[in-house]
């Protein structure tokens, strides 16, 4: 898909360290979007301070200090098959 000039959404479970989001977001920014938006249900606080300092945007529902792992803040944390993504995908006309 082009990016240039478009608004890019990065969807995750949860931020832990920012690590892998931080490098997907660089990546993504490399295709000349309009913006980059990293949107997580949970991070840490320090993780969001982070993503300001590099000006990155990063949007969340909650940052609970102290945070420990993602998995806590969920009822049901297994992993999701590619089979169900792709499901998903195709019954919004995306896949």
């Amino acid at each position: 898909a082009k990016l240039e000039g478009r608004v890019a959404v990065l969807v995750d479970d949860g931020i832990a360290t920012g690590l892998t989001a931080r490098a997907a977001a660089r990546a993504v920014s490399r295709h000349s979007p309009r913006e980059v938006v990293v949107a997580v249900p949970v991070a840490p606080p320090e993780t969001v301070r982070e993503f300001a300092a590099e000006g990155l945007r990063l949007e969340t529902l909650e940052t609970p200090s102290p945070f420990g792992a993602v998995g806590r803040f969920y009822l049901d944390f297994r992993q999701v098959e590619d089979d169900e993504v792709k499901a998903v995908l195709r019954r919004h006309g995306n896949g």
